[in-house]
């Protein structure tokens, strides 16, 4: 990922420049990265009616229509502000398709959660192994503990957390889409999981 970090800045410096075919490769880039971030987050309940292919092409869309200002303000990495697009169009299209259900999973979940299915299918994977039906109830109470500890932490935070234990970024990845280096990359990581592991005994 730092070597695409590099090339980034250097297609996004001739794109600034009116370079158009750099622009398209610029866009296409990070498209495997964004299908894995969707494909792990898209909510289960319209898994079976969007592809993830589809809402990572809209996103690319979108981050099209607006590059121009996004190379003038540069107001995040460009990897981050994709990412964003990417939720933005996550939500929209549950809004769309889940008619059944008038609240919208930032309603949902206002309490500090995540507004996208990305806890709910973290805290899954990680109770996966625990099947044992005599620990239905523990499990459950575990599933809210895991859940509320992570909706604590900070965006930041938050969001280290899912692409390394939800996405399988490596800490090298991870660094180059935030721009920071990796130990701050492995010192956040820690801290949050501390942070969630204390949540999580206050909880008891």
């Amino acid at each position: 990922m730092n070597e695409r970090l590099s090339g980034t800045q250097d297609l996004m410096a001739r794109a600034g420049g009116g370079d158009e075919p750099a622009r398209q490769e610029l866009l296409d880039r990070y498209r495997d990265f964004l299908r894995r971030m969707v494909e792990v987050r898209l909510d289960r309940r319209l898994a079976a009616r969007v592809d993830a292919s589809d809402v990572v092409q809209e996103t690319l869309v979108e981050a099209s229509r607006r590059l121009d200002d996004y190379l003038r303000e540069r107001p995040l990495p460009f990897f981050g502000w994709l990412r964003q697009l990417a939720g933005e169009r996550m939500i929209d299209m549950h809004r769309r398709h889940v008619v059944s259900q008038r609240r919208s999973v930032m309603r949902e979940h206002r309490d500090s959660e995540p507004v996208d299915a990305s806890a709910d299918e973290l805290v899954r994977r990680l109770l996966a192994g625990d099947t044992s039906p005599s620990q239905h109830v523990i499990r459950k109470e575990r599933h809210e503990q895991l859940r509320k500890a992570l909706g604590a932490l900070t965006d930041r935070d938050r969001e280290i957390v899912l692409m390394r234990h939800l996405e399988h970024l490596s800490t090298a990845e991870i660094a180059g889409a935030l721009e920071i280096s990796e130990s701050a990359v492995k010192s956040r990581l820690l801290r949050a999981l501390l942070r969630m592991r204390q949540q999580m005994d206050d909880m008891v």
